[in-house]
């Protein structure tokens, strides 16, 4: 038996009109282009290839890569990233993003809740107690606010809970789902900030 539907659709050669093929690439295109920028957040294959219409990942991914080339090669505040795990993410350009930040309607955390996660983020899987007695009692709040929405999950363990980071921050964070690189791409952002909070600790409590 050959392989799943997802290759054998890419043999399959059939008679259409150069103009009509030339349009439907154009509209698989657009959909992908609008999917990626309604959805705020990177996207996979499979659900791409449902927005278009196809089960083949083949040429889902050379349609999303086809449009990630075409922003690439054009000036504008977008741009389109294939990750590792093969989603695809629109976002504003890096340079940008200082600048405008603080139009956005509204940010989904505050400073606070921002330092907890990064501690989370960076040390999990995390006892709850470890989290409290690094942060303090404000991030009992902290953790309830990273619940619901949806950026942590938390396992009753004992007296305490085990918190991770979940799908959601990953795919909010641009991230990888893969957990060993996830871990290496949440170190490369978020230690320099644990580094300075952890000099400000040490000269506060040399100062003491």
């Amino acid at each position: 038996m050959s392989q799943q539907k997802d290759e054998t659709e890419d043999t399959d050669v059939q008679e259409i009109p150069e103009e009509t093929s030339a349009k439907t690439g154009r509209m698989e295109r657009d959909l992908i282009e609008a999917a990626l920028y309604v959805s705020g957040r990177p996207l996979e294959l499979k659900t791409l290839g449902s927005i278009i219409g196809t089960r083949s990942r083949k040429k889902t991914r050379a349609i999303a890569r086809a449009l990630a080339q075409e922003y690439s090669s054009r000036s504008g505040a977008l741009e389109i990233l294939e990750l590792v795990d093969e989603r695809f993410v629109m976002q504003l350009k890096p340079q940008l993003v200082p600048k405008v930040k603080r139009l956005a309607i509204r940010p989904l955390l505050t400073p606070g809740p921002l330092k907890t996660l990064s501690y989370i983020a960076v040390r999990q899987p995390v006892a709850q107690s470890q989290v409290i007695a690094v942060r303090g009692p404000q991030a009992y709040s902290h953790i309830q606010i990273l619940e619901e929405t949806g950026l942590i999950s938390a396992q009753k363990l004992g007296r305490t809970k085990i918190i991770r980071t979940t799908d959601v921050f990953a795919d909010y964070f641009n991230l990888s789902r893969d957990p060993k690189l996830l871990k290496r791409q949440i170190l490369a952002m978020f230690e320099p900030q644990l580094q300075k909070e952890q000099m400000r600790k040490n000269t506060a409590e040399q100062s003491a």
